[in-house]
């Protein structure tokens, strides 16, 4: 009892002024002078109430993300412009933020073409958000671009593989490889529309609190980071066997 007492002191003193609200000055400097005389017998208290904290804090993250997800299921899973790796018809969809410069994404790539070639029934939504500076949103927008002439697999295999950036230059040359029509591309990666699109997604990200890329969703739950060939199909094994 007085250990939970002593966390819930922590907790008001570590949660600021929200929780202090709830006790008067004297309530307070009491709880200020129990936890002092605490803290000086047993230091570990305090990083428990932080401990709880964090807890908490990623509970609620989590259910804020679960709601955003339902709320934008459509957006997410449906939307008819999305590009779509895989089978389009696939059983499982896994949605994948992400960002052409990223490394984690990059690193990420190559399981997600293993799990694709493993698993014939697996469907990829691809939204681009491009974060990480100019260069970002110009990769971006080539591959949206590209989509439009049916090579966006193609420009998308090319720059994740690809070690350098994807200035102009790039761009052009790995489109000449993947067998686009460059003059195109580069006049379509202006248009409005692509822009427009790219701001939606951005959108979407931020409204599942979405931190960095890569970032996937499967079923209800957002997957933030890298995470390994071995825990994807799992992950994927897990949905599909979820009743429908």
């Amino acid at each position: 009892m007085r250990r939970a007492f002593l966390l819930a002191a922590a907790g008001l003193v570590v949660g600021g002024r929200a929780m202090a609200q709830a006790f008067t000055d004297a309530q307070r400097d009491e709880i200020v002078a129990i936890l002092r005389e605490a803290l000086r017998r047993d230091p570990s208290i305090l990083r428990d109430a932080f401990a709880a904290i964090q807890e908490a804090e990623e509970r609620e993250r989590g259910e804020a993300q679960r709601a955003g997800i339902a709320a934008h299921r459509a957006a997410l899973f449906d939307n008819p412009g999305d590009p779509v790796r895989g089978n389009p018809r696939g059983d499982v969809t896994i949605v994948e933020f992400f960002d052409v410069r990223c490394p984690y994404c990059k690193r990420l790539h190559e399981d997600m073409e293993q799990l694709i070639r493993r698993d014939r029934n697996l469907r990829v939504v691809m939204k681009d958000i491009p974060i990480l500076g100019p260069q970002s949103v110009l990769a971006a927008r080539a591959l949206l671009a590209a989509q439009r002439q049916g090579k966006y697999a193609e420009l998308h295999d090319a720059l994740m593989r690809s070690r350098g950036e994807p200035t102009e230059a790039a761009i052009r040359a790995e489109a000449q490889r993947a067998g686009l029509e460059v003059p195109r591309l580069l006049r379509e990666m202006d248009d409005p529309a692509i822009q427009r699109r790219l701001d939606a997604n951005l959108a979407l990200s931020r409204s599942l609190r979405i931190e960095g890329t890569p970032a996937l969703v499967i079923g209800d739950t957002l997957i933030p980071g890298a995470v390994p060939l071995a825990q994807l199909e799992s992950l994927v094994a897990q949905e599909r066997q979820r009743p429908r």
